[in-house]
């Protein structure tokens, strides 16, 4: 504390040879906020990749198009992939004519089926004549163990014929949906080889030409919102606690030097940023510039606090953080609200005690 008062008295000895710059504490409205660099995003911006690698063979759009979500926006070459396609959807084709079309094969065998069921049918009448024959002890036993012989056989055939109608069936159906299966798969390696907007909005960047070699890790391009605008910020840790959701944000772009925006927090990222030690905080605009462009840069000063009326004084009058000199002497003073320029007296002088500035 002796030391304390020892720079004051130093202060004070150090303005008696020169004439000081003094002040009245006025009351006028205080708006103390958090200073954040901005940036301008694009909301929902996103970086394309492939999930195949290969050639580039095409760019479908340009930098700057517009693109509807499942629009293709990128080739890559896919000659072996769509051949496979091709041979799926012929092997698919030709199940679909074993099992469906005119030249079924369980056309043929139903054929069959309906030649033994009439085999089995005469010979079934034929075995049961002569078995009430036999019974009346009319015929020879050649004669009745000839049809009897004959029933059997034309009913086990009939039999294998079905079996075999059924086999057949369940083989032709497996293979069938073995093929749609075959063909499906193809058909979404093939289409893996296509790259198509997940959203509606502007492609922004394309890093590949055509002819270059890409792979799964290396982004190929940027699409985001074609008319939505996120501002990213940069909070200091020491500050990050005094952000909450809706707080008002004052927004200047070096883009329109003359010109504040208004905006809104709208997300704090929870992670801290272990190399820059901050935090990112978005926003959103109220009542956005006509024309944005990803990147652009500025500055943003969160509003953390408003009020009306308060008596405060010039930063640069404070000493040691809760001292002003007064014409009197040193005043020891409670302090408020602050921002960048001006400091809120809670208590300790008025608005008629004239204060002096320190002499650096």
């Amino acid at each position: 504390m002796r030391y304390l008062n020892i720079s004051v008295l130093l202060l004070l000895f150090l303005s008696c040879g020169e004439k000081q710059e003094k002040v009245l504490p006025q009351k006028s409205q205080l708006i103390s906020s958090v200073y954040a660099s901005a940036t301008i995003q694009p909301d929902s911006i996103y970086q394309v990749y492939a999930v195949v690698a290969g050639i580039l063979e095409d760019n479908l759009v340009e930098e700057g198009d517009l693109v509807k979500k499942g629009d293709a926006i990128l080739q890559v070459n896919n000659r072996t992939p769509k051949l496979n396609s091709e041979n799926a959807y012929l092997t698919l084709q030709q199940s679909k004519e074993n099992f469906q079309g005119n030249a079924a094969i369980l056309k043929s065998i139903d054929d069959d089926i309906y030649a033994a069921q009439l085999k089995f049918n005469n010979d079934s009448i034929n075995f049961a004549r002569q078995k009430r024959l036999w019974e009346q002890n009319i015929g020879s036993k050649a004669e009745f163990d000839t049809q009897k012989l004959a029933y059997e056989l034309s009913r086990n055939q009939l039999r294998q014929q079905k079996s075999s109608y059924d086999r057949t069936k369940n083989d032709l159906e497996t293979a069938l949906q073995q093929a749609k299966n075959s063909y499906s798969s193809s058909k979404i390696i093939a289409e893996d080889y296509t790259i198509n907007s997940k959203i509606t909005g502007k492609v922004y960047a394309l890093f590949k030409e055509p002819g270059e070699l890409i792979n799964t890790l290396e982004p190929l391009g940027a699409i985001g919102s074609a008319t939505d605008f996120k501002i990213e910020m940069l909070i200091d840790e020491v500050d990050i606690i005094k952000i909450k959701l809706d707080q008002k944000t004052l927004i200047t772009l070096d883009a329109y030097p003359m010109e504040v925006f208004t905006a809104t927090v709208s997300k704090i990222y929870p992670q801290k940023d272990e190399t820059s030690q901050t935090f990112k905080v978005e926003a959103l605009f109220k009542n956005p510039p006509n024309v944005l462009y990803p990147g652009l840069a500025g500055e943003g000063n969160i509003v953390i606090s408003e009020k009306e009326d308060a008596l405060t004084i010039p930063r640069e009058y404070l000493v040691d953080g809760n001292k002003v000199i007064t014409e009197e002497g040193t005043v020891t003073v409670v302090v408020g609200a602050e921002n960048l320029e001006r400091v809120e007296i809670i208590s300790g002088i008025t608005e008629n005690d004239m204060i002096l500035k320190p002499v650096q």
